[in-house]
This record gives structure tokens, sequence and C-alpha cells, in this order.
């Protein structure tokens, strides 16, 4: 008998036998989740050994079989036997309906059927497609448990949410050797991913060798390109694990690398040097000569013959057309054509591209400013200004893909791209008063580090009670969004959340006398605000959500790895393990968004994927560390590390820009680029101090922090001869001595809480101000562990009020 498990029970207490021991349903580490799970009611489970053996019917994989059984011997430690000396049956038996051409389509069928009972495993798949999914949820069951290596007894039946599912990373503006590429190609495939959008030319580097246009690679790449042979072998790896290779060649603007070749196809005459600087830059192509179309059309057809994918990225984002408006012929064309704009020109551009594409029997793919109703529907718009364009895109006709919320080279926390629902949503009235509600509204100013101010205005709502919070906030230029985990304690300050394109926005705020101050957490770190009081509600623009038909416009979405600010020693920190998350929202059902479920099955995907697939994240922090420090003693680095986050958004960009260093060759190297995005450790000491603050008398919470705080106060000491001996580290100084400051700060409010001792306004005053000195960005980093202590200090103030 089998016992289906929907995800909304996953986090309760069904249990089964795993690996020798009792753990609830919702720890099973499958990561992204699949659709149906059936656990089998006898809590039974199958027992491997060095003998395992796998056969595949009815297609030929190409090598998978020793992939496979090379992964299970890394996940166990075994030398396993040779497959042609055993006589027992297999241990897994893959079977696959239908033979196909191993290249993989936007249609293929991933769905598989995994069935494991007392007899073995059997993967059943349409495809060699679901044949590779399935045989990934496969290897992540297989793990050492406390007795024997055994997998449960479990029925499986999966398939995608969405057909896209990708990975965009830049190579043009860090260049990535190709075996880089080749590890983040294992991580897609165990994550399920199965677009790989490799963003190969931009204004700091042309990385693909071209046979008509030579002087591209000679002139614009530093000597850091891919050859013809080398491309081909990635689209070859990729394939084997059924992966897509979309490549990028972004035209007409982010052209500086062609300007440097081949001046005379720009719309301002050159000559030009590389371009080291990051941002929008000025060299556009010239639109209006035929030599244009030619040099695009051979480099079409030269990528076609190496990427069999039927689509081809043709960027066309972030046009700056100052050359455009300067050039007299341009603009003598645009009168000739009737072409009222840039953007028409532009558009004029894309048709002609699109026919070219057409002619080497590829399909466009381009970012939202392509979109335009005179392009050919057979356009695929990628999106990276929110839901709100994609649904436009959708309602337009056109088929969208969504980017933005999933940007990976933003340090976020992974909660924030797991949220990011790819479909619009509407507002289901929330922001619509009711009888008997009382409301404010507040206008704000957010200054940032680059780029205008964040500007808008938030409304919040309470029912006639005063019992339930409700809310919602304008952006300027953008549409109305819920806000949520609204607190109004009544002292004038009030805190909600909200996701935005910055990422995970917390304003705190203080509301006095019509006057608003305080501060947007944006992430991890603070940016100052002021507005005031508004007589009435704003009005505000709805979400645009597409109707029901029109969302199968919507085809999924991509993750991206811009390269400002990552190298390829830093890479696998940057993506893993948190693109798992977005190839989860990608994949798994919508309802699968359980936040703490999520971070405990990424703990065990994190460690799954660095022994099995080779994933290099802790290695490659380790590796940084070790060089800051100059020994393998990291030990006090690493316990630094665990209340450390580098900041988030694109803070440490801005940083850069303010400090003149926003360029290529700005080393990054600090401890900053040495972390995840995220500390682990300190989400841990958010669940201790809300257990607390929930039961004083919890002694395990209390407990484990305090472990903690005395851990990180007798580091410094240890952690001093590192700080003293490096001149990178010497920076942090301040930053560990605060460090240590708060785990004092903390174990008082800890013994305050436990004997119910109540803090004073006096102390409460010094202790908060310690905390925001102690919040400051410094050599772009942050404390994030100053954030449950700020909840234990409110926590301590509101004892026995």
């Amino acid at each position: 008998m089998l016992k289906s498990v929907r995800y909304a029970v996953l986090a309760g207490a069904l249990s089964l036998s795993f690996c020798g021991q009792a753990a609830p349903a919702g720890d099973l580490p499958l990561m992204p989740w699949p659709q149906k799970v059936e656990l089998s009611a006898q809590a039974g489970y199958l027992t491997l050994d060095n003998e395992v053996s796998i056969a595949i019917r009815g297609d030929d994989l190409e090598g998978a079989v020793e992939r496979w059984r090379q992964r299970i011997a890394l996940q166990t430690g075994w030398e396993l036997k040779p497959q042609s000396g055993s006589h027992r049956p297999p241990t897994i038996t893959v079977t696959i309906a239908q033979r196909l051409d191993p290249q993989p389509r936007l249609d293929s069928d991933e769905s598989y059927h995994l069935s494991i009972t007392a007899e073995g495993v059997k993967l059943n798949a349409a495809t060699r497609f679901g044949a590779l999914r399935g045989m990934e949820t496969l290897l992540q069951l297989i793990r050492p448990g406390a007795e024997r290596v055994a997998i449960p007894w479990i029925e499986i039946e999966d398939r995608p949410r969405f057909p896209w599912r990708g990975l965009l990373i830049d190579s043009a503006r860090h260049f990535m050797p190709v075996s880089t590429i080749l590890r983040q190609l294992d991580g897609m495939a165990a994550a399920k991913l199965n677009v790989f959008h490799w963003h190969l030319t931009d204004d700091q580097g042309w990385r693909f060798a071209s046979t008509h246009y030579p002087k591209l690679q000679q002139l614009a790449s530093d000597g850091q390109f891919y050859t013809q042979a080398q491309m081909r072998e990635v689209v070859r790896y990729a394939t084997e694990r059924g992966i897509r290779v979309v490549p990028e060649f972004d035209v007409p603007g982010h052209a500086s690398a062609i300007a440097v070749a081949y001046p005379e196809l720009m719309s301002a005459p050159g000559p030009y040097a590389m371009e080291r600087e990051w941002g929008v830059l000025k060299p556009v192509l010239d639109p209006t000569k035929e030599e244009t179309y030619r040099f695009i059309d051979t480099l079409v057809g030269e990528l076609a013959d190496i990427f069999p994918d039927s689509y081809l990225h043709i960027g066309g984002d972030e046009v700056d057309d100052t050359q455009w408006r300067n050039n007299p012929d341009i603009q003598n064309f645009m009168r000739q054509h009737q072409l009222a704009d840039s953007h028409a020109l532009h558009t004029w551009f894309n048709q002609r591209l699109e026919t070219i594409l057409a002619k080497h029997q590829r399909r466009m793919v381009g970012w939202d400013e392509i979109f335009h109703p005179s392009l050919p529907k057979r356009s695929l718009i990628q999106s990276w200004q929110g839901q709100d364009a994609l649904g436009s895109i959708a309602r337009a006709g056109y088929q969208g893909i969504l980017s933005t919320g999933f940007y990976l080279d933003q340090p976020h926390a992974t909660a924030y791209h797991y949220r990011n629902e790819v479909l619009p949503q509407g507002l289901n009235d929330i922001d619509k008063p009711r009888k008997g509600d009382r409301a404010q509204s507040w206008s704000f100013t957010m200054p940032r580090l680059k780029g205008s101010a964040v500007e808008g205005s938030f409304t919040l709502i309470a029912d006639a009670e005063n019992r339930t919070w409700r809310g919602f906030i304008d952006f300027k230029g953008k549409s109305r969004r819920a806000v949520r985990d609204i607190t109004w304690p009544g002292d004038g300050q009030v805190s909600f959340s909200v996701d935005t394109w910055m990422g995970e926005t917390r304003p705190v705020l203080t509301l006095r006398e019509n006057v608003l101050s305080g501060y947007f957490l944006v992430g991890n770190t603070r940016y100052p605000a002021s507005g005031k009081r508004l007589e009435d509600i704003p009005e505000g623009r709805a979400p645009v959500v597409p109707e029901q038909e029109q969302m199968a416009n919507i085809l999924g979405g991509e993750a991206a790895l811009w390269a400002e600010n990552v190298i390829a020693p830093v890479m696998d920190i940057k993506l893993w393990p948190r693109a798992f998350s977005v190839a989860e929202r990608l994949w798994s059902a919508r309802d699968v968004n359980d936040v703490d479920n999520m971070y405990r099955r990424l703990a065990q995907t994190d460690a799954w994927s660095t022994i099995s697939v080779g994933l290099q994240q802790h290695d490659q922090s380790q590796r940084q560390m070790m060089r800051l420090a100059g020994t393998a003693d990291i030990l006090p680095l690493q316990i630094l590390a665990q209340a450390l986050e580098p900041a988030q958004y694109y803070t440490r960009n801005h940083l850069k820009f303010q400090a003149g260093n926003y360029h290529q060759f700005e080393p990054l190297n600090r401890l900053a680029d040495a972390l995840g995005p995220e500390s682990m450790t300190t989400r841990q000491v958010q669940g201790w101090v809300d257990a607390l603050i929930a039961n004083p008398r919890d002694k395990e919470s209390a407990q484990a922090l305090r472990r903690l705080f005395i851990r990180w106060q007798d580091n410094y000491q240890d952690l001093l001869p590192l700080l003293e001996g490096s001149y990178q580290l010497r920076a942090i100084k301040p930053v560990a001595e605060d460090v240590a400051h708060l785990a004092a700060l903390g174990l008082k409010m800890i013994e305050r809480i436990e004997k119910r001792e109540r803090i004073s306004a006096a102390e409460r005053a010094l202790w908060q101000s310690q905390l925001d000195e102690a919040a400051r960005v410094r050599d772009e980093l942050v404390i994030a562990a100053v954030y449950p202590l700020e909840k234990l200090l409110r926590a301590g103030v509101e004892l026995n009020q």
C-alpha cells in the first residue's frame, strides 16, 4: 500500500523508514520537489551494496551508465564491482519508451515514473530526457544512513511545470574557462535546468572565434575566447545531459568590442579602445548600413553551424541612442522610412534581424527592449523588467520568460528567489477599503548609492476592530504590490516586508507628527528614507495580469549570473546551492512554497551536489579564505564568517562605482567574495531567537544561542593574528571587534529574557545605538547577526509591559 504525499503536509508528522532512520516526509532530500510522491505504508527500504548495477532499455544514453555509477561510488564511498561480473538482475532498470534525436528541444517530454520496491528500482520515461531527470531524483535519494545505504520504497510521478528552465552565464565581462562551464552544466543537470543561455559578447569582450571576422577575437578579447572546437564540446556535453545551449550575440548595443575590431560598422566614427568600465555605454551598430546586416548574417551562420538549438539570443537591451541621434545620415534615414523615434529604428533593425535568423532556421530571443507590436510573433521575449512587462508580453500574444527576481549575481537570501512566482499575480482587492477600515498613506524617498532615488508611497489599513493590518506599496513607475508581515507596536515605529526588483525590502520607519524617518532594509543593507503623511490614498497602477489562456505564453524563466562581480574562482559560490531554489520554482508545482521546508532540503542538496556533482562552492570559499589568511588554519575566519554576509542587492557594485573602481580590473579578492549570499548560521540564530521569544523557558534554544555567542566572543583572540598579518583582512578588524561585542550583548539579552527581567529605556537606547553602528556596511560586508539581536532587544523591552 502506498501513501500519497501532497506538499501541504510535507512539514507534518508523516514519516517513513529512510536509510534505517525515521524521517519526516518533507525531509526527503529531493530538490526540485516532484509533482507527486507516494510513500509505502510498510515503510520499507531497498538496501544497496557495491554490486549496484544499471541497465538502460529503449535508447542509448552515450556513457550515462558509467557516469551514474561513478556518482554512486562518490556518494557511498564504495569501489563498485564491474557490472559484467554480476549475475544478479539489474539493481536499477531504466526503460525509455521512444528513441529520439539526442538534441533537446523546447517541447521535449521530460516526464518520468520512478518506482522503488524490494525488487529494485524501475525508472520509466517516455524519452531520454525524462530518464535523465528521473535519474537525478534517484541519485538524490542514495545517501548513507545511520546503519546502511538504503532507498525508501516510493513511487514518484514527475514532470516539469515550465518547459524553459534556464541559467544565463556571462562569459563576456569576465572570461570563464571551459572547465568552469562544464561543471556548471553538471550542476544544471542535477537541478533539472534545461537551457544554458551563454552570454558570449558584450562591451568588455568578444568571446567566440569567428572564421570570417577574425579581428573580433584578435583585437577585442584580450586573447580570452572560445574556439569553435571548444564551443562544440560544450554543446556536446550539454546535449548528453539533456540541456539546450542558446548563445547570445548582443546587438545593436553593448557593442564596444565590435567597435574595436570593426569601427566602420558603428554609428559614430572611431577609433575605439577596449572598454574596461561597467555600465550602459554609447557604441551602437549603424542600422542603416547594409554591411551591418551582412556582418550579422555571417555571424549568425557561424553560430547556427555550432549551436543546433532553434533559438538564438540577440540581446537588444540597454541601447543608448546618443550616436543615432547625433548622426545626420541616420536621422535622414529615419525620416525617409517614417521612423518616429529611436525605438522605431530599433524595431526596424530587429525586423531585419528576424529575417536573417529565419533564413538560418533560428527563432529570435531578446530582452524586454525588443518588444514591439510589429515584431513577428515567433520572437521570444526575456524579461528583466518584471512580471508587469511579462504580463504585457503574454497579453500581446508573444511568448516570454522571466529573469527578474532570479538574478544570482546579486547576493540575496534564497527565500527571495524562492518566493518569486513566475506568473503575474493580482492584488485580490487588498487595496480596496472596506466599511470601517482606517487607512494611512505615506510618501517616501530612498536615495541610492548609484542612480536616482527610489520614490513612492505606501498605505497601511487597519480593520474596524484594529486587529489585523493589510497594506500595499506604490513604487514610482511600477505597479502596486501587496506588503506582508506588518508590525506596528504603537511606539510610532512601523515595519513591513515586500519583495521588489531590489530584493526583499523591509522599511523600518518612525511615523510621528506627519513626518516619516528611518530606513529601508534592502536585503541586509540599510538605506535612509524620508517622507510625509498624505491626505488621501494615492492612485496606483494595477498589476498586469493576463487572461488564463494567455498565461500559456509564459514558458518559464532563467536565473542570470552577470559577471561584473564574478570570476571563475568564485562562480560556484554565487550559483550553488541557491540555483536549486530557482530550479524548484520552475519545475515544481506552484503550491510547493514552504520556505522553512525548502531550506531544510537545500542544506541536504548543498552537501549532495558537492559530493555527487562536484560543485565547488565550499572548496572555492575555503581557497579564498586560505589566500586571505596565508595559512590553511582558517577556522577563526570561518567562525567570523558565520555572522557575516556580503552587502546585498547591488550595494557592492554601487560602492565600487562611488570609489572609482567599477571596472574590469577591480580585484574580487575581499572576504565578501569568499562568502555565500546569506549566512545559514545567522538564519539558525533567527530560528532560535523566535523560539526563545515565543517561550522564554525554551532552554534548548537559549543554550544553542549561548554556545554560539560564546564561540563568537572567544574567537576574536584566535582571529587577531590573521587580521594583523594580512593587509586585506586588516580592513575588517573593526567588523570582527563588533561581532565579539555583539556576542557579549547577545549573552546579556538571553539572561534578561530567561529571568524575565525587563530591559530599561536607557539600556535599550544604548544597545540599539550599538546595533545601529554595527549594521553599517564595511569593506562590502554586513554583520547579519545584528537583526536577530534586534529582535531579542525588542522582546526584552516588551517583557511585562
